[in-house]
């Protein structure tokens, strides 16, 4: 971020310097909100141009394919794209009957998969390259987390690794990620990254070959120890593949299969999911004190469910007071409005939640917990089309409490789950809605382009454009129908 103020301001010929006495004006002054508001702004500006610099709907329109074709190539073709990415990488994407089949498979099967994670992508791989770049790993790393948990730091295993990159409990502490009733740094994007390059970068200087440690990364190097022990001795990934657990066999194939698939969605006619906010947008802001996120929910006007989103080192939605302090991320507007109206935010937080208690573990808590009325009980079955957020309004309750009442520790919930909630209001169950007609429309909304509007619905600019050939697609309007299927 400094780097970014220092260069606008140089670019601004705003940077303090002892000027020449014939250019120093006794009148020369510069206001500071004014001055703030403008560094500001043209970082904001800056971010946003460069989160938007490529353009995946024209890279797939090149290919020329219709709506939703899935197109399939020769051996020969996959074998020579796997071919060039190992030019370019320390990996050697191996060409064999197992990639290859993993290939096809998640080019038929899995777009969807692959869609979605190039979305999300946005968010973190840049925070991965530079991780890695700091510690001299490759960059192809970042599809581990692709593979590990589809890019979604809640994402918890059976076993219960959890995480962007899946650390066990024990392997977390090892690597210094904290965890209490409050936080479990597993889940922080920046924390869990760094653990992951040193834990990568420690399996690498074991056996000198990337994929055997990617392999031990997924099943532990005691797994992979003992099947070298079984091949004989062997010291590559594929020669001692069949002796590794059945998971583990897969591992590696599946990760040649998504860095393809990455690299070549173009051809593959894949167009990745919008994404919601790239991670150069995002600043942070780290607190003095205990706040629930629905308070900086109601002072920034912001939607809690971006703030949990953004935030996923928290296990409940309160960031407690903690040494050090504890931080929490957000576009660049709503962090910048909070540090304003920082005070503001304090007072907030205490005319609504009252007094607070300090655990033994440094820990500020809230000490009024909400009392439920056992009569008042009552069940709700989620249905398709329901969030957490509208079923609590539905019930005039909040989102916070839906989730302490269910113990959640995302706002994630599943068509038939049975929900707790306690509430003097009946429901009323609606009826089903009736099929949705073979045409299909979208409303326009403000913020909307085009190209967002095509994208989200995966398809192209001039797909869509064939849906609806009377339309500028430069001059859509807020509350005009665009027909999509």
């Amino acid at each position: 971020m400094k780097g970014f103020v220092f260069a606008i301001l140089m670019l601004s010929g705003l940077v303090y310097g002892q000027k020449p006495a014939h250019l120093v004006r006794p009148s020369d002054t510069l206001n500071a909100d004014p001055f703030f508001n403008t560094v500001q702004q043209s970082l904001q500006m800056f971010y946003a141009d460069y989160a938007n610099q490529i353009n995946y709907d024209s890279l797939v329109s090149l290919m020329n394919y219709e709506p939703n074709q899935v197109p399939t190539f020769t051996d020969e073709v996959y074998c020579q794209r796997l071919e060039e990415m190992s030019k370019k990488s320390p990996f050697h994407m191996d060409c064999n009957a197992a990639t290859l089949s993993t290939i096809k498979f998640f080019a038929a099967q899995r777009r969807g998969f692959i869609r979605v994670v190039m979305g999300r992508s946005a968010l973190y791989f840049d925070l991965f390259g530079e991780k890695l770049a700091e510690y001299g790993l490759p960059q192809e790393l970042r599809y581990l987390s692709v593979i590990e948990s589809g890019l979604r730091p809640q994402v918890k295993s059976r076993a219960g690794a959890l995480g962007l990159w899946q650390f066990m409990y024990k392997t977390g502490l090892y690597f210094g990620l904290e965890e209490n009733s409050y936080i479990d740094e597993r889940m922080d994007p920046e924390k869990a990254t760094d653990a992951a390059c040193r834990y990568l970068k420690q399996l690498y200087g074991i056996y000198g070959d990337w994929n055997l440690a990617l392999a031990a990364y997924n099943a532990g190097p005691g797994n992979v120890n003992h099947a070298i022990k079984r091949s004989g001795g062997k010291k590559t990934y594929w020669e001692v593949r069949p002796f590794l657990p059945q998971e583990t066999q897969g591992y590696v194939p599946n990760f040649i299969a998504a860095a393809y698939l990455i690299t070549y969605h173009a051809e593959h006619n894949i167009i990745p999911m919008e994404a919601k906010i790239h991670n150069a947008q995002l600043d942070t802001m780290c607190m003095k004190d205990g706040v629930h996120m629905s308070t900086i929910a109601t002072l920034a006007s912001w939607d809690i469910n971006e703030i949990k989103e953004l935030n996923p080192i928290y296990k409940t939605a309160f960031i407690p007071k903690m040494k050090p302090a504890r931080c929490l991320t957000g576009p660049m507007d709503k962090i910048n409005l909070l540090v304003s109206l920082e005070d503001s935010l304090y007072s907030l937080e205490k005319s609504i939640f009252g007094p607070k208690v300090t655990t033994p573990n440094n820990v500020v808590v809230d000490n009024i917990k909400p009392k439920v009325n056992q009569e008042n009980l009552q069940y709700h079955k989620v249905k398709s089309g329901e969030n957490l957020k509208n079923i609590a309004v539905l019930y005039g309750v909040s989102i916070e409490q839906m989730m302490e009442w269910n113990a959640l520790q995302t706002t994630n919930i599943y068509v038939g789950q049975k929900l707790k909630v306690y509430s003097n209001k009946t429901v009323t169950p609606t009826p089903p809605k009736p099929n949705p007609p073979a045409k299909k429309y979208y409303t326009v909304k403000s913020g909307d382009t085009f190209s967002k509007i095509a994208q989200r619905n995966n398809l192209t600019q001039t797909q869509l454009k064939n849906l609806n050939p009377g339309i500028k697609i430069n001059n859509i309007v807020v509350g005009q129908r665009i027909r999509i299927k």
